[in-house]
């Protein structure tokens, strides 16, 4: 038995009070989903930013209503300090998801990214100290390795930020950190590779790739890969980074006040990934033998590769990565198909 079953079994045999936040939000919904299938008592925090009340109705759908009971929903903003204490009254632990992502809405707007991921950030930390929480686990990124250039990543070795994004979830490590000296409060920082899976959100200027290119390919558009192609990334499917988070709630004292990798120590490059895609999506949907991407100009802000060292996830953590690329996008395929494919394209 590893240590994620030990995790699994022993949360089915206890059962603790957990604040997730940005818990409409792609994550925090399979976090909130996978809590709620393991007996446990959840409170969800969100303003529907960029979350969506719809993924909540699907976890409805999913664990079914006599665990759905368990889940009590607060529509609140993390920018505002009594959402955050009212949230954090009574839990044991805190999985802290929210926060505005991707590098280029930073750039376009980084005062309300600084709002959201640092003032937003540092009051969670002061309601989660105040309310005494065993650990308070948080969303931190591969963004702030910045301009290093060795790979694999390793945590120990960063470089300058490329965005102001990656500045802000520097920040929110610097922050866990003080508040660990300062406080003796424990916390655990995971820093997640490009995640994927269910509940992506595929629209808007800011989606994420594999949902948005997922959409196109269903729907034969234009899809654009921007620069040459050839940039990769490590990309983690949902699966490994709920394990991530529960594992993290429970490890031992080893694991406190420490930040981790999480990915699967692979690279990707988006033209491999656009490959395998369309690969998978080709039977089902004739029309990719034709269907070739744009090339456009490198974005700002972008790392050019992308890679996690692990080691040390697996050793203090336990955390064992249980889907590669190829595992994941066949099992998140057949949802992206049934949830972004209009039925039009489906009858293709």
């Amino acid at each position: 038995m590893n240590k994620f079953q030990d995790a699994q079994q022993h949360l089915q045999q206890h059962r603790y009070h957990w604040l997730v936040t940005g818990a409409a939000g792609f994550i925090g919904s399979n976090l909130v989903e996978a809590l709620l299938r393991l007996g446990q008592r959840v409170t969800g925090l969100d303003n529907f930013a960029t979350g969506h009340r719809h993924n909540l109705e699907l976890v409805r759908e999913a664990v079914g209503a006599a665990a759905w009971d368990s889940f009590a929903f607060i529509e609140g903003d993390i920018r505002k300090a009594d959402d955050c204490a009212r949230a954090c009254e009574g839990a044991d632990f805190v999985l802290h998801q929210a926060a505005l992502g991707s590098v280029s809405r930073s750039i376009d707007d980084p005062v309300t990214t600084n709002d959201t991921n640092v003032g937003g950030f540092l009051n969670m930390l002061v309601a989660a100290r105040d309310a005494r929480v065993r650990r308070f686990v948080y969303a931190a990124s591969s963004s702030t390795y910045g301009d290093h250039p060795d790979l694999p990543k390793v945590e120990d070795r960063i470089g300058n930020p490329l965005s102001p994004y990656a500045v802000t979830k520097y920040v929110n490590e610097l922050y866990a950190n003080v508040f660990g000296r300062t406080y003796g409060m424990e916390s655990v920082g995971l820093r997640y590779f490009n995640v994927f899976g269910p509940r992506q959100d595929p629209n808007g200027a800011y989606a994420a790739v594999i949902p948005q290119w997922v959409a196109a390919l269903i729907r034969n558009q234009e899809l654009r890969i921007n620069g040459d192609g050839e940039t990769s990334r490590d990309f983690c499917y949902i699966d490994n980074v709920v394990q991530a988070n529960l594992l993290s709630a429970l490890a031992g004292p080893e694991a406190a006040n420490q930040v981790f990798n999480i990915a699967v120590n692979e690279r990707t490059s988006l033209n491999q990934l656009y490959g395998m895609m369309r690969d998978l999506l080709r039977e089902q949907f004739p029309h990719l033998d034709a269907h070739r991407p744009q090339y456009a100009d490198f974005r700002r802000g972008d790392v050019r590769h992308s890679q996690a060292d692990i080691g040390k996830a697996a050793s203090l953590l336990g955390y064992q990565p249980t889907h590669r690329i190829g595992e994941g996008l066949r099992q998140a395929m057949d949802w992206y198909v049934r949830n972004l494919a209009p039925a039009s394209a489906q009858d293709r």
